[in-house]
């Protein structure tokens, strides 16, 4: 079956006709969680556990554990707010979440216009969408905190460092496997609409089983249009307020080195940017990390490991997702071995070189997050 005669049978890679624009600026924190957990409850009706589906794909607050450092003016005196990356969803942002909590601080995190119904929500959105709905994130956050942190993974990390250059209330920034550059090809792949209407598939870069309870799978050229559109508008000036950057060298998403570049325009002493690679670095600002397991088969990082635990029940490292993507619709057999391998089966970026290893599963956890989270204490001590 052609790729035209599944989008026509594929209701996913339309719109769903749900609101999936950024939220209305008068609503409460509160009340846009219970919106769109409504709305998610419309558009997935009739999945399998849809309760489970719906608390993942949904946005989601939560207040400080324990003793924590109270505001003069505001009830508390750090919150943070998470914004997942693109054909992502909130579930992406759990465990960093947690962590904050942990940590004293008031944690917000939106879902992004076009996310956590179908792929086909994302054909005809504006990354401005997704950048008002940061805004008003920032907005109810900064009612209830003194001082406003950004984190975010990927698109997420890209639209927090742009709105962090528009709002002088964003006291520090927190950037996980950032967007900060991404294939100069996406610029061209708006030019899509000018045939896909006579022809569904132009629209698609490509078209995948949607397995993923937490994520989209296909992926439409709008997306990447918009997402190069974002980066291109992002600062290129040096940053002064402290940057904790966590990022994979073997990324094959994004441009790793714009990362590099980046992290020496943030000025901040505190600034750090934690470097999963199997090639040694000393370099200012960076803490080196060996990405290389071989005792487990890892070969190297990946853009979609850097915010998940191993514990993780999903993504984990005994997780009951497996990304083999790589080889869907061109070798079929290999995929299908590739979700149902118990060992041998490597795990990492997925690149030419870790292809030539043989059956390789794209990694979606970080071996070393216990210890990416000892480094964010460590900087959270030193802007304290």
């Amino acid at each position: 079956m052609n790729m035209f005669k599944k989008i026509q049978r594929g209701l996913r890679h339309q719109s769903s006709g749900h609101h999936v624009h950024s939220p209305d600026a008068r609503l409460s924190f509160a009340e846009y969680v219970a919106q769109t957990r409504a709305m998610l409850e419309q558009a997935r009706a009739g999945v399998n556990d849809v309760e489970r589906v719906v608390e993942g794909n949904a946005p989601f607050e939560s207040y400080p554990a324990g003793d924590f450092e109270r505001g003069q003016d505001k009830r508390y005196k750090r919150g943070v707010l998470l914004t997942h990356g693109l054909s992502d969803s909130p579930y992406h942002m759990r465990h960093l979440a947690a962590f904050f909590q942990r940590n004293g601080f008031r944690v917000m995190a939106v879902l992004l216009p076009g996310h956590g119904t179908q792929p086909g929500d994302l054909l005809d959105l504006s990354w401005k969408d997704w950048a008002k709905t940061v805004a008003y994130g920032v907005d109810r956050l900064s009612e209830e905190v003194e001082e406003v942190y950004l984190a975010g993974f990927s698109a997420g990390a890209a639209l927090s460092l742009h709105h962090a250059a528009l709002d002088k209330r964003v006291r520090g920034l927190f950037l996980f496997s950032p967007a900060l550059e991404i294939t100069s090809r996406a610029k061209w792949a708006r030019l899509h609409k000018l045939y896909s209407w006579l022809v569904p598939a132009a629209a698609w870069v490509s078209v995948m089983p949607d397995q993923d309870i937490y994520k989209y799978e296909s992926f439409c050229k709008n997306a990447a249009a918009q997402m190069y559109a974002l980066t291109k508008a992002l600062p290129q000036n040096d940053i002064h307020i402290p940057v904790f950057i966590a990022a994979s060298a073997d990324d094959a998403t994004v441009h790793s080195n714009a990362t590099l570049r980046f992290i020496h325009r943030a000025q901040h002493p505190a600034s750090t940017l934690v470097w999963y690679s199997t090639k040694q670095m000393s370099q200012r600002k960076v803490e080196w990390v060996d990405s290389a397991i071989p005792e487990r088969r890892i070969l190297s990082s990946a853009h979609t490991a850097v915010v998940m635990p191993p514990e993780d029940e999903h993504y984990g490292a005994e997780g009951e997702y497996k990304n083999c993507l790589h080889y869907h619709g061109s070798e079929e057999e290999r995929y299908v071995m590739c979700l149902k391998a118990k060992q041998d089966v490597s795990l990492g970026e997925v690149n030419e070189h870790n292809l030539q290893h043989g059956l390789l599963r794209r990694l979606t956890f970080n071996p070393h997050f216990a210890k990416m989270e000892a480094s964010m204490q460590r900087f959270l001590k030193e802007i304290s």
